[in-house]
């Protein structure tokens, strides 16, 4: 027998599928995903160590300057941030479209953009 209130539920969640901005329901699927205790990237702040979670937008190698470096913009759904491996030309298993979770200490460009400088990371599926 099906529990009272479970279509009510059910159609709930439909509704709300309808009227939340499909950004805002793919940062909560990615910090679902994420058992590691992410934080939305909208929430960090410079100076702080965080665990955030996403979608890599873009992965670049820049040999501008002496040392090259792997930069990718990490997404979740409430903002971005930087993610620079600096002395590294690759990285294997990086490329835009990988999820992962990335670990560092948090800074903040003179344009207001954050970057985590060779932040820990893990790939996931």
């Amino acid at each position: 027998m099906r529990e009272a209130g479970t279509g009510s539920r059910r159609l709930q969640g439909w509704l709300r599928r309808l009227a939340v901005p499909s950004q805002e329901l793919f940062a909560e699927e990615i910090r679902r995903e994420s058992d590691l205790g992410a934080a939305p990237i909208d929430q960090v702040r410079a100076r702080e160590l965080a665990v955030v979670a996403g979608r890599l937008k873009t992965v670049v190698l820049r040999t501008d300057g002496r040392s090259p470096s792997v930069e990718a913009e990490l997404f979740d759904g409430t903002g971005q941030v930087a993610l620079v491996w600096m002395g590294r030309r690759r990285i294997v298993g990086l490329e835009a479209g990988t999820r992962l979770v990335a670990r560092g200490r948090v800074a903040q460009l003179g344009d207001g953009r954050l970057v985590i400088y060779n932040p820990t990371y893990e790939l996931r599926p």
